[in-house]
């Protein structure tokens, strides 16, 4: 686990956990921060071109975490942050440029422009949190008050993931929003600078299970009562209002997590973060790779995922 957050102007990452299994293959856990606004643009990527070759038009939507089947992710829920809390952070101010046809700006407004343009955006954040205020004393539930506030604010995330090629071919693009750059490129700076662990099948990938005397307690990273597991489900789980940042009975991490995965329906989407490599039944240079388990893997390669092991973890329709 690593405490230092890789900065890209509007993002910032760090890597939670980081391992790798005996054939090589990594899993990270990312804990990210980034502009709210970007999270959740469009769930569809097209490029749009004319017949035989000829480029008629190109139509290239950011692609939000949301949309990437291949990345198990936590965020913060604005049904979940006290609104008193967001009021008091400082509003997001992006770079702003003149606006042209298609998606990507290219060109920067006058400095005289600029000034002008971060006067307004900050004039229509505070008015909005105002307006937020006035909400709040009247009772409005958190779930519709904070709304507006997204966006001028930021979002914590969660990401772990077996591939990531697709993300970062997306996002660190110059057609992305510029924001969506900036979290791909801290993202990469964060793993570029983060050391895996190796482990081995039934050792657990556990984000946010850093203690060590704690992971003795209880048989070491494979976990033979399931309670390092619950531990990081609770952990994981806590983003949804602020990260994990090592306060927290153990009592109160349990409760939370039979709140999550005892209940029903089941709220497993905090589980998808901790996994154990599988056991690879045929292994030979230059072939797939036979796993023993691929049913359990869900959106990882190689590893079985700690929600796929879970019951009543997805309710069919």
């Amino acid at each position: 686990m690593s405490d230092h957050f890789f900065a890209v102007e509007s993002a910032q990452a760090r890597v939670v956990k980081d391992s790798v299994s005996p054939q090589g293959i990594r899993l990270p856990t990312v804990q990210a921060r980034y502009p709210r606004m970007v999270h959740a643009d469009a769930k569809t990527h097209r490029i749009l071109t004319g017949f035989e070759g000829e480029l008629s038009e190109i139509v290239m939507q950011d692609i939000s975490l949301l949309a990437d089947e291949k990345l198990s992710r936590n965020g913060r829920s604005s049904r979940a942050v006290p609104v008193a809390r967001l009021l008091e952070e400082a509003p997001y101010v992006p770079h702003f440029m003149k606006n042209k046809r298609g998606m990507q700006a290219t060109e920067e407004l006058t400095p005289e422009e600029m000034v002008t343009a971060e006067r307004l955006w900050i004039e229509l954040a505070e008015a909005t949190k105002d307006t937020v205020r006035q909400l709040t004393e009247l009772g409005v539930h958190k779930q519709w008050a904070n709304r507006p506030l997204e966006w001028f604010g930021y979002i914590d995330v969660l990401i772990t993931a077996t591939d990531w090629e697709n993300f970062f071919a997306l996002r660190d693009h110059e057609a992305a929003q510029p924001e969506v750059q900036h979290l791909a490129r801290a993202v990469k700076a964060a793993l570029d600078h983060s050391e895996q662990t190796l482990l081995q099948p039934g050792e657990w990938h556990l984000p946010y299970v850093d203690d060590q005397a704690e992971i003795e307690q209880y048989g070491g990273l494979r976990d033979p009562s399931g309670t390092l597991r619950k531990l990081s489900v609770a952990r994981c789980a806590r983003l949804t209002i602020k990260p994990f940042d090592g306060d927290g009975s153990l009592e109160k991490e349990l409760a939370r997590y039979e709140g999550l995965v005892v209940s029903r329906p089941v709220h497993a989407s905090p589980a998808e973060h901790q996994a154990t490599p599988d056991v690879a039944i045929v292994d030979t240079p230059g072939s797939d790779i036979v796993w023993q388990q691929p049913a359990l893997h869900a959106n990882f390669t190689g590893y079985i995922q700690n929600r796929k092991t879970l019951p009543y973890e997805f309710v069919p329709g």
